[in-house]
């Protein structure tokens, strides 16, 4: 049976994944915010920022206190993963209770330009450990199994990325290598495209794309899809067009970009949890293909990380 293309952004949106833990809701709420319309951003930054109150409320109460229509709330909760509004006022419980339970509150300020280094240092490392934590509770096991599994058992690994995210290709496709597998990262999209068309059933294609809206990952990853391959994508919106043409989605999480953390810096931290995570499980699967391969490749490179027998004298400053 040949594949068919997802429909996506209708009117009434479809569910985005498996819906989120309590813990990843916030995530998941900061990573769809920026694509919702008004309404539905009044709903989600309600529910974020007051889970206890929100969980307390109906359908009728959250619409009125947001100055939306009931409509608008159901369509937030299931853009957010959930079947209704009755399993988002369940998830929002559990939010609300694990935050009583004597999590830590949040740093919430913004870098600002005459901030010390010091607390440069404190904000950063705080929205680093939220990002992953965020990414961890939101991601879907059962499509990681999926994607490992078809990586695990392919013949060769196609990865897109452009800007930021070509980096994270660029490690996705060296694990690979490591470990014996045929992958390569392609940031150029003509390229990318050319080496889409020779990929067939036997082959996997994964796009790396945190906005799920980029047109040079989209567009070989398309091509992938109608040539047969599987299809993996690692955004931050499970509900962006990327996932039209996804076998399996790997959603990421991010923190809210600011004027000294754009959005690049803040997903590149959780798509890289996501490719570790993807890694792991190839290599579990392939153990005995990839315990050799990696040996060999750390003796072949260990040469190169040692010091110069002689090393010259350090240069003195003048």
């Amino acid at each position: 049976m040949s594949k068919k293309a997802k429909e996506t952004f209708s009117d009434e949106p479809g569910d985005p994944g498996a819906a989120p833990s309590p813990a990843g809701l916030r995530g998941r709420i900061r990573g769809l915010a920026p694509g919702m319309t008004r309404s539905m951003q009044a709903v989600a930054e309600a529910v974020g920022q007051d889970p206890a109150g929100c969980a307390q409320l109906t359908v009728t109460g959250l619409a009125e206190r947001t100055g939306t229509s009931e409509a608008t709330v159901v369509r937030t909760a299931r853009l957010l993963g959930y079947p209704g509004y009755r399993d988002l006022r369940l998830a929002l419980a559990g939010l609300a209770a694990q935050q009583e339970s004597g999590e830590a509150p949040a740093v919430t300020a913004d870098i600002g330009v005459a901030d010390p280094l010091s607390e440069v240092v404190a904000k950063l490392a705080h929205k680093e450990r939220q990002t992953l934590a965020d990414t961890a509770a939101g991601l879907d096991v059962g499509q990681l199994a999926g994607a490992v599994a078809a990586v695990a058992g392919a013949r060769r690994i196609d990865v897109y990325g452009v800007g930021a995210s070509s980096l994270v290709a660029q490690d996705l496709a060296q694990k690979l290598l490591r470990i014996g597998l045929v992958a390569h990262a392609l940031a150029d999209p003509h390229l990318a495209i050319t080496n889409a068309v020779q990929l067939g059933p036997s082959d996997v294609a994964v796009a790396v794309t945190h906005s799920g809206a980029t047109g040079d990952v989209i567009d070989p990853l398309r091509t992938a899809f109608e040539r047969g391959a599987t299809t993996i994508a690692i955004t931050g919106r499970p509900d962006g067009p990327v996932t039209q043409y996804a076998d399996h989605v790997l959603a990421t999480s991010a923190a809210r970009p600011s004027e000294f953390r754009p959005a690049a810096m803040s997903s590149r931290t959780s798509q890289l949890l996501v490719v570790d995570c993807l890694f792991v499980g190839v290599a579990q699967q392939t153990y005995e293909r990839a315990a050799p391969a990696l040996a060999a490749s750390h003796e072949a490179l260990a040469p190169r990380h040692r010091a110069p027998a002689a090393p010259r004298p350090p240069r003195s400053r003048p």
